[in-house]
């Protein structure tokens, strides 16, 4: 056991490094802060393996992505924690000072397992949705319309699928139960038209990969931390409303007055606890944001000089830290600081083995989609058969 929590210690501060040290692929410098909007194809690329998740889910993970050292802390939180259910788990999540959002995602330990694993996927697609929220939206729905036209995208006993106009709207099929789709995007969504920028894919522990291109992972019955879980999608408004008063019978350990009154005194929400979502720099906790613009519209002009300055500081304190130092500098090399690049979205803070993957399903994108099987994809050779 002691091993086990000095190892997660130290994976922790690793992590915590990689998105504030000034020489980590996350970390932003003044000479760093131009950069152009992420094009289409980088957030197809971004945005393609989580797409498919249905509504309620996908904005819970759009909003935290925009907090990755809270995704980092809640991870480590939910696996020293595994046991508290129920009344304790919502007693216990009200200490903490994450954001609802992040809060939310307690629900669904391997969700915040894959977006820790990933953190600079994660930090991308928050800075892309920060930047560009409505094109953010637009994208998804022009992943799910490619998914739908190719097959893959159906109502089925785990969800409904409901077609309004241009609009494709993905909900649970029972409001108690939300499955966790897993799906191979070079599969799903037909040829991969970006080869450059080929998509990931992820598999929750415990999925099966089987013959088919869409599967689910075992249901999540929602309890006490889906009772953070305000957002939804306004999809004709190209962004994220939020309802203070959604999901009130999940957790009765839960101080809704003190949420309103906080958003209330932001005019983020009006009387009712109803508004338009806006991030909060303050669930930030320092990480620093992608350009000037983005800095500057949440009031953190300054972050990147004073990023600097403490994260000089935080990586005297021990060799691990020091270590950590040393690592955000060989990510930076492999990552693309310009938020999406010729890499795969998860690549960067990633591992070989995720990087090696992306690289053949791009050469499977440009022949085709052809052996699938041989590519190490889990679906299995019917995928590459299609």
């Amino acid at each position: 056991m002691k091993i086990g929590g000095l190892l997660t210690r130290s994976v922790n501060s690793i992590v915590i490094a990689l998105l504030i040290l000034p020489g980590g692929s996350l970390a932003q410098d003044s000479g760093e802060m131009r950069h152009k909007p992420f094009s289409l194809e980088q957030l197809d690329q971004l945005l393609a393996p989580v797409a498919l998740y249905p509504d309620p889910l996908l904005t819970q993970i759009l909003m935290a992505s925009t907090y990755p050292l809270e995704v980092v802390k809640a991870t480590n939180w939910v696996r020293q924690n595994k046991d508290l259910k129920g009344d304790a788990l919502g007693a216990a999540l009200e200490k903490q000072d994450w954001d609802p959002s992040v809060k939310s995602l307690v629900n669904f330990p391997q969700v915040l397992q894959m977006m820790n694993d990933k953190i600079d996927w994660t930090q991308k697609l928050g800075d892309a949705f920060l930047s560009q929220e409505k094109d953010v939206m637009d994208a998804v729905q022009k992943l799910r319309a490619r998914a739908s036209a190719e097959g893959n995208l159906k109502a089925t006993k785990e969800q409904k699928v409901i077609v309004e106009k241009d609009t494709i709207i993905i909900e649970p099929a029972s409001p108690e139960v939300i499955y966790v789709p897993a799906y191979n995007p070079t599969v799903v969504y037909g040829v991969w038209p970006y080869p450059a920028y080929p998509p990931y894919y992820y598999y929750p522990p415990g999925y099966a990969a089987g013959a088919a291109a869409f599967g689910f992972a075992a249901g999540v019955a929602v309890g006490a931390a889906w009772g953070y879980a305000w957002g939804h999608c306004d999809w004709h408004g190209g962004n994220v409303d939020i309802d203070i008063n959604r999901n009130i019978n999940y957790n009765h350990n839960l101080d809704r007055s003190k949420y309103q009154q906080q958003y209330q005194n932001k005019g983020q929400i009006d009387k009712s606890g109803k508004g338009t979502w806006q991030h909060d720099s303050a669930h930030r906790q320092g990480v620093a944001y992608r350009d000037n613009a983005t800095a500057q519209k949440y009031g953190r002009a300054g972050q990147a000089t004073q990023a600097r300055s403490e994260s000089r500081g935080y990586a005297g304190r021990s060799g691990t830290d020091r270590q950590a130092g040393r690592l955000s500098g060989d990510a930076r090399k492999a990552s693309d600081p310009g938020g999406g690049g010729r890499g795969s979205a998860f690549s960067g803070a990633g591992n070989g083995k995720f990087e090696r993957s992306a690289s053949e399903r791009g050469r499977m994108s440009r022949s085709g989609g052809s052996g699938l099987s041989r590519s190490g994809g889990r679906f299995g050779g019917s995928g590459g058969r299609r």
